[in-house]
C-alpha cells in the first residue's frame, strides 16, 4: 500500500504494516512531555487513577509557559511538577531552557519520523523536521505517559506543491499568511498538510518552523515537510547518529493535491 508521510509515520509507530486516512490506531508515542500548564492536571491524572510512568527516558517536562514563576499558582505547580520527576526520574527543562517544542528539536528529541506529544496546542510545530507532533488534553498525554501509546485518528493528507520562486521581499511568514488567505481557518479542520516545491526544498529550519506553527491556526492536524539534506545532517548532528529519513511514497494516495503560485505570494 502506498503510503502518505503521516501514514508511514503512524504506521511505524504501530503494529500495522500500513494505515490509511480513518483508521482509529494505537501508536507508539517516542516523545512524552507536559508543560508547566498543564503539567499538573497530567500528575493527578496518574496519582488519581494509580498509574506509573511507563519510560522515564522518554518522558519529559517543560516550563515555558509562565518561566518566571512570577504568579503563585505556576510557581506552585513549577514544585509539585519537580517534586513528582525527582521521584520517577523525569527530566525537567527548567525556567531558563526555551520553548519545549523548539527544545526537542534543539535537543535532538524529535526528527524525521519521530512520534511526539505535549499540551502545547502548537506541538504540530514538529512537522517542520517531518516528525508527527500533536498537542492533547492533559488526560490524553496521562494516558501516553503511562501506557506508551495513544490511539489516533489517522487524518486524509492534503499535498501542496508550491510552484515557482518567491519574490523578493517575501520571508516564511508571509508565506503561511497567504496560505492561510486560501485556505481559511477552517478548510483544513482534520487534514494534514504535506508541502513540496523547488523553492520549498531550500526553506531553512527556521522558516519550516515558521510556516508549521501556523497549523493550528488553519485547524488542520500537522503541516509536514520532508528534511532537506541541510536539515537532515543538522538531526544527526546533534543526536550522533544516523538517520532514517521517512519520506511519502512516490504514489502515495492523497484526498487532495493543490499547487500554488510562489511567486504571486504578496507580504
Amino acid at each position: 500500500m502506498k503510503q502518505t508521510l503521516i501514514e508511514k509515520i503512524i504506521a511505524n509507530h504501530s503494529n500495522k504494516k500500513d494505515v490509511k486516512a480513518g483508521d482509529i490506531v494505537d501508536v507508539i508515542i517516542d516523545v512524552r512531555a507536559a508543560r508547566d500548564f498543564g503539567g499538573a492536571n497530567v500528575i493527578k491524572n496518574l496519582q488519581d487513577n494509580n498509574l506509573s510512568i511507563d519510560d522515564p527516558d522518554k518522558t519529559f517536562f517543560t516550563f515555558d509557559t509562565n518561566p518566571t514563576g512570577s504568579d503563585q499558582k505556576y510557581a506552585a505547580n513549577q514544585h509539585f511538577i519537580r517534586d513528582f520527576a525527582r521521584k520517577n526520574n523525569i527530566k525537567v527543562y527548567d525556567i531558563n531552557s526555551g520553548i519545549g517544542t523548539h527544545l526537542m528539536i534543539q535537543e535532538g528529541l524529535v526528527y524525521s519520523g519521530v512520534t511526539a506529544i505535549t499540551t502545547d496546542s502548537h506541538a504540530n510545530i514538529l512537522g517542520a523536521v517531518g516528525a508527527f507532533g500533536q498537542g492533547m488534553g492533559d488526560k490524553d498525554i496521562a494516558a501516553a505517559f503511562a501506557r506508551g501509546k495513544i490511539w489516533f485518528k489517522v487524518p486524509k493528507t492534503i499535498k501542496l506543491v508550491l510552484k515557482g520562486q518567491r519574490p523578493e521581499g517575501i520571508f516564511a511568514k508571509d508565506i503561511v499568511l497567504n496560505l492561510l488567505h486560501h485556505f481559511g481557518a477552517n478548510s483544513m479542520l482534520g487534514y494534514a498538510l504535506e508541502i513540496y516545491g523547488d523553492e520549498v526544498e531550500n526553506f531553512t529550519l527556521d522558516e519550516r518552523i515558521t510556516i508549521a506553527s501556523m497549523a493550528t491556526e488553519m485547524a488542520a492536524i500537522i503541516i509536514l515537510f520532508t528534511p532537506n539534506k541541510e536539515i537532515l545532517s543538522y538531526s544527526e548532528s546533534i543526536t550522533g547518529r544516523k538517520i532514517d529519513l521517512i519520506i511519502a511514497d512516490a504514489d502515495a494516495v492523497y484526498e487532495k493535491e493543490i499547487t500554488l503560485d510562489l511567486s504571486k505570494f504578496v507580504p
